[in-house]
């Protein structure tokens, strides 16, 4: 859970392709995608024009159906678990199971998204998550099983989502096409959420737990589907030798060598640790407005209802030129709402204040945008995987701690300290980045070079 603001020429050696008709080879040389509209960045392209792209339809709908899929495995094995263990722990842990383990994949497997094709490595990622979920429909399976089966899961995500996001590039263009592109893949993950967890809840009302995980199971065959007969088959970026968890290790260090990258990741993964306190303790500080479910729905909703509005609009609106100019001030202010739950507001104020606080997080379409530039092709695959998997586990680390440190402070305070601290990080990060704007020191990839095209 991540754009240039000029075009950038690339002369073709072939006439230019329409994004949308998909050639039944991959030229060695720079691809379509490559070169921009003839519209440029003065003006959004607007997401009508990154749906005309018959690839990105295709990665597009398959990332739906997976995380549809996801949704209602984590659903239905959090109910599983407590039915057979009657443990709230166990319930909780095949939850926190979906964050941890993403920094083992994101790190030590991250090199597959850059030496193997791309295409093959999302349909490989998706058939060994329906071959996980399979195991968990069978009757008397063990609870251990059950939670290391998701931890495979865990494992697997990151560089299935890096992979994909390394793939927009060669698919829209390292463009606004690409910047609204991933906007585009966050707004369906937000959506999911909010419409999955309804349709969840519902399915489990007809259905038992392991019931729906073969619904799961069948989403996740769908999407290796939609992306194997979808997309095109392009060549790996990179042909490094050697063992995949040294290539990988050595290239995350390659990665977070270069100053610009390692500030623009932590614009990514520091904020979200910060805001995702009152989600985590959105049951109890439902209970202190002595409110009941009813309310809890809604501020776990409010949020995601805030981060659609603002990415639509930012993306819809805005030119590409104007969200990266506003993206540093506004990853400062996103934070700062929550220094108002001191006032001690009433749910309907609350729900305003996540709702304007997830609406800032637009500012990630203008680091998109810089980050883009930043990661050499040759490492991009890796980077994007890097980038997923921090992510993730800054959100895990971020409700952990928000826990405990209600348990000392309360959850007002907790929720006011998370939004102080992480507005003063995020100033920090913000004036590191512009510092680090004009150096231009890429990462360098040795060994054979890849692909003209990048993959």
């Amino acid at each position: 859970m991540p754009e240039e603001t000029q075009v950038r020429e690339v002369p073709p050696p072939e006439p230019a392709r329409d994004p949308g008709r998909e050639p039944t080879a991959e030229p060695r040389s720079a691809p379509a995608a490559k070169v921009q509209p003839a519209s440029g960045p003065e003006r959004p392209a607007g997401y009508r024009r990154v749906f005309a792209v018959r690839e990105f339809r295709a990665v597009f709908a398959a990332h739906l159906m997976s995380m549809l899929g996801v949704i209602v495995a984590e659903i239905s094995l959090s109910v599983l678990v407590y039915d057979v263990t009657g443990s709230p722990l166990l319930s909780a842990l095949a939850w926190a199971l979906g964050f941890l383990p993403y920094v083992v994949g994101g790190t030590l497997l991250a090199g597959a998204a850059d030496r193997f094709p791309a295409r093959r490595v999302l349909v490989v990622c998706d058939l060994v998550c329906a071959a996980c979920v399979v195991p968990m429909t069978a009757p008397g399976v063990p609870i251990a099983v059950l939670l290391a089966l998701r931890c495979c899961l865990a494992v697997v995500s990151p560089v299935f989502a890096g992979t994909r996001m390394a793939t927009l590039a060669d698919i829209l263009g390292d463009g606004d096409l690409f910047v609204l592109g991933r906007s585009l893949l966050r707004i369906t993950a937000q959506s999911a959420l909010l419409v999955g967890f309804g349709l969840g809840g519902l399915l489990l009302t007809v259905a038992s737990p392991r019931q729906a995980l073969l619904i799961t199971v069948g989403t996740f065959l769908a999407s290796a589907v939609l992306l194997r007969l979808g997309t095109r088959r392009r060549p790996a970026r990179a042909h490094d030798g050697g063992a995949l968890v040294r290539d990988s290790l050595r290239g995350a260090r390659r990665v977070l060598a270069d100053r610009r990258i390692r500030v623009l990741f932590l614009l990514f993964w520091v904020p979200p640790a910060f805001a995702v306190a009152p989600e985590a303790l959105a049951a109890p500080y439902a209970d202190t407005l002595g409110a009941g479910p009813a309310a809890l729905g809604l501020l776990m909703c409010a949020m995601p209802v805030g981060t659609i509005a603002g990415e639509l609009y930012a993306g819809a609106r805005l030119r590409p030129a104007t969200r990266e100019r506003i993206a540093l001030p506004l990853v400062c202010l996103t934070l700062l709402p929550y220094l108002a739950f001191a006032l001690r507001p009433g749910l309907a104020v609350s729900l305003l204040l996540l709702a304007l606080s997830g609406a800032g997080s637009a500012y990630t379409l203008g680091v998109d945008q810089r980050l883009v530039r930043a990661v050499p092709d040759a490492v991009r695959g890796r980077a994007m995987t890097l980038l997923t998997a921090g992510l993730m586990t800054s959100q895990g680390v971020g409700m952990a701690l928000a826990g405990v440190a209600a348990e000392a402070a309360g959850v007002r305070t907790t929720v006011v300290g998370a939004g102080a601290l992480g507005a003063v990080c995020c100033v920090l990060l913000a004036v590191a980045a512009r510092r680090a704007a004009d150096e231009d020191s890429p990462v360098a990839e040795p060994g054979p070079a890849a692909a003209p095209d990048g993959r």
